[in-house]
């Protein structure tokens, strides 16, 4: 009898240490995406045959680890007939005591974005956000909206590319969150 309550009680202390643990992850949240579900026309790009608003989400982020020196977030859809995916938006060094971005902030002429962030050039080749535009009846892609919390600033050429920019943000993570939407023509 002894053996089992040791046990029952080993048990719910995991829990709770568990439960404290979750508790302060590291989370990103969307009041305009959600994991799991459809985007809308507002986050499709504008071109390349599509007619969206090619508008960036709103995101959020809490609970950073500690250490962190700036932040990074990423789009990427793995699911593009490229071969290697293909990178919708790549923005590093926003400060680290922002914890979020407005709707619209992937357009550089909007200027939404933290003082010192900087966006990279994406895969339709503009600097900023591209919105969603996978070929008519390839299905459902998947939208990975990734927040990089970061040990530190990156340094970075202006014209980095999308494959250096991953491996300095992966270099440099100390945790992440994502969300991954979804879209389809």
């Amino acid at each position: 009898m002894k053996t089992s309550l040791n046990k029952l009680a080993i048990l719910v202390s995991s829990m709770l240490v568990s439960g404290n643990l979750l508790a302060d992850s590291f989370t990103l949240s969307s009041t305009d995406i959600k994991h799991g579900e459809f985007m809308n026309m507002a986050q499709e790009f504008k071109g390349f045959g599509c007619n969206g608003g090619n508008t960036s989400p709103q995101l959020s982020w809490r609970n950073a680890p500690e250490g962190t020196q700036a932040f990074a977030v990423t789009v990427y859809d793995p699911d593009a007939p490229t071969g290697s995916g293909w990178w919708h938006w790549q923005i590093v060094n926003i400060p680290k005591n922002a914890n979020s971005l407005p709707a619209g902030a992937g357009n550089p002429s909007q200027k939404l974005t933290p003082r010192g962030s900087m966006q990279i050039i994406n895969d339709y080749g503009n600097a900023g956000f591209g919105g969603a535009c996978p070929p008519v009846g390839d299905g459902a892609h998947r939208y990975q909206f990734t927040v990089h919390a970061l040990s530190q600033k990156l340094e970075l050429p202006e014209n980095a590319s999308g494959a250096l920019t991953g491996y300095m943000i992966n270099a440099h993570a100390l945790a992440t969150s994502t969300i991954e939407a979804l879209y389809k023509r």
